[in-house]
């Protein structure tokens, strides 16, 4: 059977350790002059900057080097993780805002994610567990976020310290398998949180 297609970007599975991801993240600002748009699941950077608060910025990732974490809500102000004017949105939408966004950002630098291999040409196998790997970059659908994991095709996996992602194996569940679609458990290499320029790979 079909890997079924259905992006959402990352999604924190369970710490390193074995220990089940608890649900928690902390608050960060995008500010209104970011144009991205963010969902539910999207990776992001620290911006550098923040509020006025002292609430630390984030905007989108770039695709390369440490990554800050992964978001997990969002909403217009610090203390409301919703849209009060569009309660059926999950999403900030692209654009220039009126006000600041705030967004839960699973931050922890020892996080496992599952994420959905990019369908493009040749797809990751058993042999590339182990190595490093970049995300696909990709448009939300209304509610969570169209990020992928970078098929063979897309990019080469290799041992590479920089490139964001380590390859731990496939989700283990019975409708996954490798291929097209497969769902894959990644760790970030590079995190603005660790220690250290990331591991080489195997």
């Amino acid at each position: 059977m079909a890997n079924a297609n259905r992006p959402s970007g990352l999604s924190p599975v369970k710490h390193i350790t074995g220990a089940p991801f608890n649900g928690q993240g902390n608050i960060y600002q995008i500010a209104a002059a970011d144009t991205n748009a963010y969902a539910i699941g999207d990776p992001v950077i620290s911006s550098g900057s923040g509020d006025v608060n002292g609430v630390a910025g984030i905007t989108i990732y770039g695709g390369t080097g440490p990554i800050r974490g992964v978001i997990l809500g969002l909403g217009t102000a610090e203390a409301l993780i919703a849209n009060p004017n569009n309660l059926n949105s999950t999403i900030r939408p692209s654009g220039a805002q009126a006000t600041d966004w705030y967004a839960i950002v699973a931050d922890s630098p020892d996080l496992i994610f599952e994420v959905q291999e990019n369908a493009n040409g040749t797809q990751l196998a058993a042999t590339e567990i182990g190595l490093n790997q970049i995300l696909k970059s990709g448009a939300n659908n209304g509610y969570v976020s169209g990020w992928q994991l970078s098929s063979v095709t897309d990019a080469t996996p290799a041992t590479t310290n920089t490139l964001a992602f380590r390859l731990l194996g496939l989700a283990r569940r019975s409708d996954n398998a490798f291929g097209a679609n497969a769902k894959w458990l990644v760790y970030p290499n590079v995190h603005e949180l660790g220690h250290g320029p990331g591991a080489a790979g195997n």
